[in-house]
């Protein structure tokens, strides 16, 4: 069964820097189409990076130049190095995975399948 459980979120303050890691199991990250939604409340699933099995990355305007989106393959293992943080970046970020092409779509949540339960990411003043 895939799994997909994301760690690493914490408190940060603006400018800061955080990585957050997302593990996969029951799908392999090389052969995945990988990538990181956010949700603050009250508002929809955005999609913030993704990457493709050949390591083609996509990213929301609103973080190009400030966040990172890899992933080690060895480990079966997504990351999302994230820096110059800004107020707005301090939401829930969730891992997803899809393995099938047609219709998709790079930054949109309905193109995943699979998901994570989310790792939250909190402003400190």
């Amino acid at each position: 069964q895939v799994q997909l459980v994301e760690s690493g979120g914490a408190s940060v303050q603006t400018g800061g820097s955080l990585r957050i890691s997302c593990l996969a199991s029951g799908i392999s990250t090389s052969d995945a189409y990988m990538g990181w939604f956010r949700q603050a409340p009250g508002k929809g699933r955005e999609g913030v990076a993704t990457i493709s099995p050949i390591r083609t990355t996509y990213y929301h305007d609103s973080v190009k130049g400030r966040f990172t989106i890899s992933r080690d393959n060895a480990d079966n293992t997504l990351f999302l190095q994230m820096t110059r943080l800004k107020p707005e970046d301090t939401v829930v970020y969730y891992c997803a995975a899809e393995v099938l092409t047609r219709g998709f779509s790079w930054l949109s949540p309905s193109s995943f399948s699979y998901w994570g339960e989310g790792t939250q990411v909190t402003f400190s003043s």
